[in-house]
């Protein structure tokens, strides 16, 4: 039975003095993890995430040639292995995808393999997969894929692929964008899309919004220094363009992954890179459509070769910390092949030496997080180099310290949330996050989101801006519950003038709708699923009704609004 409930407004403040200690202690074996991902070269990926939707998040972990994949479903905090029901998979696998490519409530499953081929699993319910590889337009062929990202780069509503790609036989595979047509298929938009058809030696991608314009752009890492960092702005007509030298993130680097936070709490996201023993890179997002390295200021650089990356708020005391996994340096080998950086909210990091994490002595690949028994801590599940068994590290902290746990339920949006950003309030503190889907090094996290509220009972309010353009604002919520927000269920902030305020309805519709704005309307464009424009009008109002033309396919359309406050974007259907 899933622990979450829905979202009530109860609270009251109640302030103390706060306390705490980290500690993250190995469970593996107490769990029946003491399982290898074996021997790959460049390591293998792993997944903390719940793929049945019972509320309790399951491990799926990736191996190498000969085994076949491994499920362990979470059963009220314990761990069981799981044979589910998809053709056998023992070749080589790297990445493990649990997205709802559908929306139809059940997630379905994407695996990269950079030796025999990609495959996307339907699941037809009850966990029951089927291999839609071919029907869905996705090629069988092997493209040398590590990492795969989901996000919704068109704001449609329908989750889109970016495959990185690493092919260094041939040097002819570029990286691919698909576009998911809402029927179940894919489209190649790589090149329309104006993304790089030059073959690279990528390892992974992370869609996120870096200028908060509600459309999701993409960062791409790059390994040994022939092509620098990608970082694709997106222009919102479904291009984008590359400004990493410009944003200061297109170094020449052996970049092996990337993780988005929001480390100093300001509302612009950050990205920390892992590299080899030159250091690796934690790029401060300056609001600008730049970013600032502060690594080696902050204490962040590493220095030993750095694969894996997550941030999480260990210990709740209301800003990220950062783990990272790695393998020895060769040149310095007393650097440690992993490292815990506790945030110590002045934009530096400290290493504490009680952690837990100093009884680690395995080099390591992949990381994930997720909460495996429910208690609103993150614990870490860690994929391990040379045949070494998996680290699966439970979150012991201690602390009268309060949290928050937040999970999202798309209806406009894409059903799992992805590319939300989600902000909440307590005493005057902000904190973001931001909803991903395959990010870190070959690594799907948790979906639920859990905030530290340090000392405070009450958070003032939640606010989640949707990729539809949808923004809900919750108020006066109690601590320490797990919460199910669910699209166009809370009141927007009447107060609040800006365009995420814009309103359609009735939506679907049939015959027309009605779109309401607390600013001028200056424009509106709709474009049908094929990226055609079949409307467009020039308005000065902020109320206005928009008949829907015979002509128009029953399906899904986009609407482009542009008002005195800026441009939103939104999902518009035709019953």
């Amino acid at each position: 039975m899933s622990c979450f409930k829905r979202l009530f407004l109860l609270a009251f403040a109640l302030p103390f003095l706060g306390w705490t200690q980290i500690y993250f202690k190995d469970k593996t074996a107490e769990l029946n993890l003491e399982y290898s991902a074996g021997n790959t070269p460049l390591g293998n990926g792993v997944t903390f995430n719940d793929y049945n939707n019972d509320g309790w998040d399951d491990l799926t972990v990736n191996r190498q040639d000969g085994d076949r994949l491994l499920f362990f479903r979470n059963i009220n905090g314990t761990f069981t292995e799981d044979i589910l029901i998809i053709p056998t998979i023992d070749y080589q696998t790297r990445q493990v995808n649990w997205v709802d490519i559908d929306n139809d409530g059940d997630k379905d499953l994407f695996v990269s393999s950079d030796t025999s081929g990609n495959r996307l699993f339907e699941n037809t319910g009850n966990m029951n997969l089927i291999d839609i590889t071919v029907s869905a337009g996705l090629p069988i062929a092997n493209m040398y894929t590590f990492g795969s990202s989901w996000g919704d780069f068109n704001n449609d509503g329908f989750p889109d692929l970016f495959v990185s790609n690493r092919d260094e036989v041939s040097f002819a595979i570029p990286n691919f964008l698909y576009r998911n047509n809402g029927d179940s298929t894919f489209t190649d938009v790589t090149v329309q899309a104006g993304l790089s058809t030059q073959a690279q030696s990528s390892f992974c991608a992370a869609f996120f919004d870096f200028n908060n314009d509600g459309f999701q752009d993409i960062f791409v890492a790059n390994d040994r220094m022939i092509y620098p960092n990608f970082l694709y702005k997106n222009n919102g007509d479904g291009t984008f363009t590359d400004i990493g030298a410009s944003s200061g993130t297109g170094l020449y680097m052996n970049a092996m992954s990337a993780t988005v936070g929001d480390f100093n709490n300001d509302g612009w996201f950050d990205l920390y890179v892992t590299n080899t023993s030159e250091g690796n890179s934690l790029f401060m997002n300056n609001g600008d459509e730049t970013f600032s390295d502060m690594a080696a200021s902050s204490g962040t650089a590493f220095n030993a070769y750095g694969w894996g990356a997550v941030f999480l708020d260990a210990d709740h005391d209301m800003d990220l910390d950062l783990y990272v996994s790695g393998l020895y340096n060769t040149i310095d080998i007393s650097l440690k092949p992993f490292a815990f950086y506790r945030n110590e909210n002045d934009l530096t990091f400290s290493e504490p030496s009680t952690t837990g994490f100093e009884l680690d002595d395995r080099p390591s690949f992949s990381n994930a997080i997720g909460d495996y028994n429910n208690d609103g801590k993150y614990d870490l599940i860690v994929s391990n180099s040379d045949n070494a068994d998996l680290y699966f590290w439970k979150n012991e902290s201690s602390s009268n310290f309060n949290w928050l746990k937040l999970r999202l339920d798309g209806v406009s949006s894409n059903k799992n949330g992805i590319g939300s950003r989600i902000e909440i309030g307590v005493n005057g503190l902000k904190q973001y996050r931001y909803t991903g889907c395959g990010e870190g090094y070959l690594s799907q996290n948790s979906d639920s989101e859990i905030f530290g509220l340090g000392t405070y009972a009450t958070v003032d309010y939640i606010k989640v801006n949707w990729l539809s353009g949808i923004q809900d604002t919750w108020y006066n919520i109690t601590a320490n519950q797990s919460l199910v927000l669910t699209e166009g269920t809370a009141t927007l902030h009447t107060e609040d003038e800006i365009y995420r305020g814009v309103l359609i309805a009735p939506n679907p519709s049939r015959y027309s709708f009605r779109i309401q704005s607390p600013n001028p309307i200056k424009n509106l464009e709709i474009f049908n699923i094929l990226g055609q424009k079949i409307y467009e009008k020039a308005y000065n109002f902020k109320s206005e009704i928009v008949v829907i033309s015979e002509a128009w396919d029953p399906g899904i359309y986009l609407a482009i609004i542009k008002t005195s406050n800026g441009i939103s974007n939104h999902r518009i259907v035709k019953r």
